[in-house]
């Protein structure tokens, strides 16, 4: 039996059914950047911008200028590195045609060695050492995202940069060149370092699109399942946030994914978090968890045998001697096996803030004599239960608690069974062995599609009639070496 299907017990705003009868083309799991969540990855990025260009080479300068009383001079630009730079302001606004990120203040320092000649009667003049300082750089990009085949595809749809002052100090030299050296260079170094600064930026974004691309189109569950996170419809930009949906149907792992219709323009996202100040916003349609439970029913995993309680006597016949007298009178002190299986997917019902399941399992009491199994008896159980939904790390996890059960006599090889005697038996099973179980695999729970690297931090979540929504802010962590790599 595949522990994940029990976490279908739990999440307390759904109405699970048939995955089959789910379309297969739709979007069943939504998220929304909001603009404090793109605000959180435009620092990070902008961070690793700026730690990629330190140390960055520039291209040597040389040119000819001439200079009064001296004549032509000829001046070389060599070395020219990149050592500090300082970005005191950056925003982000999502726009419908993309979007934009702007830099402004940012200044920058590049050291460099600089060699002058000019005919004197002494000969050639060589003299070194040379700071650059560049301030009130503005750097605006607009980028454009959009799905392509199930991933996101993103692209630098302009780079622009403006700068508005360009210091240069002198270590050498006479004076008298200094003024030269200014007029010379001013406009080739502002030109010099915004064309690297956009090449720079140029790569960055190629390779943060590479890694969109890269990211799996699927995510392990256990080792019989995935979710199926192909993105599908169009990427949704609005003035505050990005908005994106995926499949989010369960599938076999390891199998083919289905061919789905990708390209519905989308409308509006079903976001339920009512605190916009949250960086990231999932919402899980009911659909997630009918697939779930449709995929593991089907494939025979809601079916196992219990032959260890914590009431070892419940599975002896001597335990049941006053329960069902007949059962003990036939098979005196033998030794028994539950076997349980559902008779249908698990259906979990769910209103506003509560959590409603219900179970239908078949429980057969087997009688172990020699080398054989010998079923006795079969009770219909419908147990209903209710649950509490959580986050650990980036997975939904939770809880369930018996509320109350029923159950009738659905065949019996010893007689008829007086089903009030079975009860208590019933209920101490359902309580010792069933949940305890069920909770074990339920701390472990649904990964929820987070990049590798960002954790969900202070989540909250929300429950409707039909889907269930996180609500979170995101803690970033160095242990994504790729994604810190993306614009070296």
């Amino acid at each position: 039996m595949s522990p994940f299907f029990l976490l279908l017990l739990l999440i307390s705003s759904l109405n699970l059914g048939h995955a089959q009868s789910q379309p297969k083309n739709q979007a069943f799991i939504s998220m929304l950047i909001t603009q404090n969540g793109l605000d959180f990855v435009k620092q990070l990025l902008v961070e690793k911008a700026i730690s990629s260009l330190i140390s960055l080479q520039l291209p040597n300068i040389e040119k000819s200028t001439k200079i009064p009383l001296m004549g032509n001079v000829y001046l070389v630009l060599s070395n020219i590195t990149m050592y500090r730079m300082d970005v005191p302001f950056s925003n982000v606004k999502p726009k419908e045609t993309g979007i934009f990120i702007l830099a402004s203040g940012v200044s920058c320092n590049l050291s460099m060695n600089w060699y002058y000649s000019y005919s004197t009667w002494l000969g050639p003049v060589r003299i070194s050492d040379h700071e650059v300082q560049v301030e009130g750089m503005e750097v605006g990009l607009t980028l454009g995202l959009k799905n392509q085949e199930g991933s996101l595809d993103l692209k630098l749809k302009d780079c622009d940069s403006n700068v508005k002052d360009v210091f240069i100090k002198l270590d050498g030299g006479a004076s008298w060149l200094y003024q030269g050296i200014v007029d010379a260079f001013e406009g080739i170094i502002e030109s010099a370092v915004k064309n690297a600064i956009t090449k720079k930026l140029g790569k960055g974004i190629s390779k943060l699109d590479s890694y969109l691309k890269s990211l799996p189109k699927e995510v392990p569950v256990d080792d019989h399942s995935s979710l199926n996170v192909t993105f599908v419809n169009d990427v949704l930009l609005s003035d505050s946030s990005v908005g994106f949906q995926t499949n989010g149907l369960f599938i076999e792992r390891n199998g083919s994914l289905p061919i789905l219709n990708l390209f519905h323009k989308n409308t509006k996202l079903p976001i339920l978090c009512t605190n916009l100040s949250k960086m990231l916003a999932i919402t899980l349609d009911e659909a997630v968890f009918n697939s779930a439970s449709a995929l593991y029913y089907d494939a025979k995993f809601m079916h196992w045998i219990v032959d260890q309680i914590p009431d070892q006597s419940l599975l002896n016949t001597a335990g049941w001697r006053f329960i069902i007298p007949q059962l003990y009178k036939k098979y005196p002190n033998h030794k028994m096996n539950l076997n349980i299986s559902f008779s249908s997917p698990p259906l979990v019902e769910i209103s506003n803030h509560k959590a409603g399941a219900n179970v239908f399992v078949d429980l057969t009491i087997d009688v172990l004599e020699e080398d054989k199994v010998i079923p006795v008896a079969c009770i219909s159980l419908v147990i209903q239960a209710s649950g509490l939904v959580k986050i650990n790390g980036n997975n939904l996890v939770g809880a369930v608690r018996l509320d109350d059960f029923g159950m009738s006599l659905k065949w019996s090889n010893v007689g008829n069974l007086r089903m009030y005697l079975i009860q208590p038996a019933m209920w101490a099973i359902i309580e010792t062995v069933f949940l305890p179980y069920a909770n074990e695999h339920l701390g472990k729970g649904l990964p929820l599609p987070i990049i590798h690297g960002f954790t969900l931090q202070d989540a909250e979540i929300i429950l409707s009639m039909s889907s269930v929504a996180v609500c979170s802010d995101v803690a970033y962590t160095e242990s994504n070496e790729h994604f810190v790599k993306l614009i070296e």
